[in-house]
């Protein structure tokens, strides 16, 4: 017996060496920022026809595809940096309300009421809407909204809510991909900081146009958006939601420095308030 317990021994350190030799570590999810462990891009749809993205100041846009007008978190009266006034606003179809901030919220209910939009907000955003006047009837669902998780889809047009970093006293804050019937796929961020499943956004929608904030103190700066990007592999990004006011970012000049070096296949369009883009047709990488 005293002969084996040497044995022995030597048998469980050559198995605990051997065992050492091949392990190979703990098993890795795929890293969101490191472009060797990233997940492999999501090949974009064929755009067949032209939408028209045009910056309204701040983070309100106007977009235009086959006939349909979408206007999201319009911030006409008392945006200093909007071109247009309020009634210039004549045909909507739909609004996207990403959170109850009156920089954001803006003029939903005057829109909606003149044009007769649907409006699509958080469930207890869209609450807070008709308690201020927004008839039940040009609010999707009936006046139920609608809440994070799942696409729906309205004359053709699919809307994902998504989740955004930030703060809203109705409901969560929230960003909109939003899928044209034709192919086109654009996000708008709303206010938010950068966040892991961006990277999973772009692998179940890969997205043609990205919407970003990057006025620092309340949303992503130059740099988090430029970072961002390697999340989103947007083939286009569009920022806002800078030069508002003298606390933002006065110009989108870093993220288009940063954007360069973090995303240098991603295109970068700097709007002025009031100017458009038009994504022409084609394929995009």
């Amino acid at each position: 017996m005293k002969r084996l317990i040497p044995i022995l021994g030597m048998i469980v350190v050559l198995t605990m060496l051997l065992s050492a030799a091949n392990w190979v570590g703990p098993a890795r999810l795929p890293g969101p920022l490191g472009p060797e462990t990233s997940l492999p891009p999501a090949p974009k749809p064929k755009v067949e026809t032209p939408v028209t993205i045009t910056w309204l100041g701040h983070s309100a846009f106007k977009l235009e595809s086959e006939g349909k007008t979408i206007f999201i978190d319009p911030w006409i009266t008392d945006n200093p940096t909007c071109p247009i006034q309020v009634g210039d606003i004549t045909v909507a179809d739909l609004i996207l309300v990403t959170h109850d901030h009156p920089d954001h919220v803006g003029d939903t209910i005057a829109i909606a009421t003149a044009t007769g939009a649907t409006v699509v907000a958080m469930y207890e955003t869209a609450a807070k809407l008709q308690e201020d006047g927004l008839p039940p009837e040009n609010v999707l669902y009936g006046g139920a909204g609608r809440n994070i998780g799942g696409a729906i889809e309205i004359d053709g047009i699919t809307l994902i809510m998504t989740e955004a970093v930030h703060s809203s006293e109705t409901g969560s804050p929230a960003g909109y991909i939003i899928k044209l019937p034709n192919g086109a796929t654009i996000y708008h961020a709303g206010d938010t900081g950068i966040f892991a499943n961006m990277q999973v956004y772009e692998a179940l929608y890969p997205m043609h146009i990205a919407l970003l904030p990057i006025g620092s103190v309340f949303t992503m700066d130059a740099g988090e958006a430029a970072k961002s990007l390697r999340l989103l592999r947007p083939a286009i990004a569009i920022p806002m939601h800078f030069g508002t006011f003298d606390i933002l970012a006065p110009n989108a000049d870093e993220f288009v420095k940063l954007a360069k070096k973090e995303a240098p296949t991603v295109h970068v369009i700097v709007l002025e308030p009031g100017q458009s883009y038009t994504l022409e047709p084609g394929n995009y990488q």
